[in-house]
């Protein structure tokens, strides 16, 4: 096996697809943006938003602000479709900015595997709506959501 392969790899099974989405949702709430970038191909392609970026080193610059402006930062990601070397995924996450204005952002992610399970894609349409604390729904310690905590059905969203 190749040293940069990510395993499980295309074409996904319903199991596959649904494990590469909590490996995703693993990585990005470890805000560890160097960390992050190894499940993506060194040319990958994003648009975030209204951000293009391509390769690791934007990707890794793009990650680190993120993290510096969202802070308090916990995702949650679901499986919505898959096929092939392809994942769709809806997710939603929380996070304060600087003065302590929660927020909730909503999303949907196109993702488009290379054979080596690296992600060489990644497509992301993003909408936030401010939070007042008490309305949040994420509280666990930073980190890797526990396995019992609901996902994103569960819990309504």
């Amino acid at each position: 096996m190749h040293d940069n392969a990510r395993p499980p790899f295309p074409p996904f099974t319903l199991e596959t697809a649904r494990q590469k989405v909590r490996m995703a949702e693993d990585g990005w709430n470890s805000r560890d943006p160097a960390r992050v970038a190894l499940a993506y191909t060194p040319d990958s392609r994003w648009r975030n938003r209204n951000e293009f970026l391509q390769g690791r080193e934007q990707i890794v610059r793009f990650l680190t602000n993120k993290w510096q402006h969202e802070q308090g930062y916990r995702l949650i990601k679901e499986l919505w479709a898959h096929d092939g070397n392809r994942i769709a995924v809806r997710f939603a996450y929380e996070w304060h900015d600087a003065d302590r204005q929660w927020h909730r952002s909503y999303g949907n992610e196109n993702w488009e595997f290379d054979e080596l399970g690296l992600m060489a894609v990644r497509h992301a349409s993003i909408n936030d709506l401010p939070l007042a604390e008490s309305e949040r729904l994420f509280r666990w310690p930073q980190g890797r959501r526990p396995d019992a905590h609901p996902g994103l059905s569960e819990l309504g969203l």
